[in-house]
Protein backbone atom coordinates (compact mmCIF):
# COMPACT_ATOMS: atom_id res chain seq x y z
CA UNK A 1 0.00 0.00 0.00
CA UNK A 2 1.23 2.89 -0.75
CA UNK A 3 1.51 6.10 1.44
CA UNK A 4 -1.67 8.53 1.29
CA UNK A 5 -1.33 10.26 3.87
CA UNK A 6 1.55 12.58 5.11
CA UNK A 7 2.74 13.52 8.52
CA UNK A 8 2.59 17.22 7.69
CA UNK A 9 -0.98 16.47 7.21
CA UNK A 10 -1.72 14.69 10.36
CA UNK A 11 0.14 17.70 12.46
CA UNK A 12 -2.32 20.14 10.25
CA UNK A 13 -5.52 17.95 11.11
CA UNK A 14 -4.22 17.32 14.56
CA UNK A 15 -4.34 20.99 14.80
CA UNK A 16 -7.50 22.40 13.27
CA UNK A 17 -8.90 19.45 15.99
CA UNK A 18 -7.43 20.96 18.27
CA UNK A 19 -5.10 17.34 19.27
CA UNK A 20 -2.10 17.57 20.96
CA UNK A 21 0.38 15.02 19.05
CA UNK A 22 4.20 14.76 20.25
CA UNK A 23 6.35 14.41 17.30
CA UNK A 24 6.89 10.58 18.53
CA UNK A 25 3.72 9.55 18.13
CA UNK A 26 3.12 11.02 14.78
CA UNK A 27 4.80 7.96 12.69
CA UNK A 28 1.66 5.58 14.38
CA UNK A 29 -0.96 7.98 13.55
CA UNK A 30 0.14 8.58 10.32
CA UNK A 31 0.23 4.72 9.66
CA UNK A 32 -3.06 3.95 11.20
CA UNK A 33 -4.87 7.10 8.95
CA UNK A 34 -3.27 5.49 5.97
CA UNK A 35 -4.62 1.94 6.83
CA UNK A 36 -8.12 3.53 7.47
CA UNK A 37 -7.72 5.37 3.70
CA UNK A 38 -6.99 2.22 2.27
CA UNK A 39 -9.61 0.26 3.85
CA UNK A 40 -11.91 2.87 2.32
CA UNK A 41 -9.85 2.30 -1.44
CA UNK A 42 -10.29 -1.61 -1.08
CA UNK A 43 -14.33 -0.52 -0.34
CA UNK A 44 -14.53 1.63 -3.97
CA UNK A 45 -13.04 -1.74 -5.80
CA UNK A 46 -16.29 -3.67 -4.65
CA UNK A 47 -18.55 -4.65 -7.16
CA UNK A 48 -21.80 -3.04 -6.16
CA UNK A 49 -23.48 -3.26 -9.72
CA UNK A 50 -27.13 -4.61 -9.44
CA UNK A 51 -27.14 -4.05 -5.35
CA UNK A 52 -30.19 -2.35 -4.69
CA UNK A 53 -29.17 0.66 -2.06
CA UNK A 54 -30.34 0.26 1.22
CA UNK A 55 -32.24 3.18 3.21
CA UNK A 56 -32.69 0.83 6.58
CA UNK A 57 -32.03 -2.38 7.54
CA UNK A 58 -35.17 -2.98 9.61
CA UNK A 59 -38.86 -2.71 8.85
CA UNK A 60 -39.34 -0.18 11.59
CA UNK A 61 -40.40 3.20 11.46
CA UNK A 62 -39.03 6.54 13.18
CA UNK A 63 -41.68 7.35 15.33
CA UNK A 64 -41.36 10.99 16.09
CA UNK A 65 -42.05 12.66 19.28
CA UNK A 66 -43.79 16.63 18.89
CA UNK A 67 -40.89 18.92 19.55
CA UNK A 68 -41.85 21.51 22.44
CA UNK A 69 -40.07 23.86 24.50
CA UNK A 70 -41.33 23.64 28.20
CA UNK A 71 -39.47 25.82 30.47
CA UNK A 72 -39.17 23.52 33.83
CA UNK A 73 -38.27 27.11 35.53
CA UNK A 74 -34.87 25.17 36.80
CA UNK A 75 -32.56 27.68 36.07
CA UNK A 76 -30.75 28.38 39.31
CA UNK A 77 -30.40 24.64 39.58
CA UNK A 78 -28.69 24.61 36.42
CA UNK A 79 -26.65 27.23 37.19
CA UNK A 80 -25.54 25.37 40.57
CA UNK A 81 -24.33 22.29 38.56
CA UNK A 82 -22.42 24.62 36.27
CA UNK A 83 -18.42 24.76 36.09
CA UNK A 84 -18.60 28.41 35.59
CA UNK A 85 -21.70 30.53 35.52
CA UNK A 86 -21.90 34.44 34.72
CA UNK A 87 -24.66 36.84 34.27
CA UNK A 88 -26.91 33.99 34.02
CA UNK A 89 -25.83 31.83 31.64
CA UNK A 90 -23.24 29.27 31.54
CA UNK A 91 -19.55 29.80 30.85
CA UNK A 92 -17.25 27.96 28.71
CA UNK A 93 -14.16 28.23 27.53
CA UNK A 94 -13.44 30.09 23.88
CA UNK A 95 -13.10 27.58 21.15
CA UNK A 96 -12.01 29.79 18.35
CA UNK A 97 -8.91 31.25 18.56
CA UNK A 98 -8.76 34.69 16.73
CA UNK A 99 -5.85 36.10 17.85
CA UNK A 100 -4.16 34.89 14.98
CA UNK A 101 -1.26 33.19 16.84
CA UNK A 102 -1.80 29.77 16.55
CA UNK A 103 -1.79 29.09 19.90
Amino acid sequence: MSEQISEDQVKHVAELAKLKIDDDQLPYFTTQLDKIIGLFETLSEVDTDGVEPTSSVTDQLNTMREDVADNWNQREELLANAPDAEKGYIKVPSIIDESGDNE
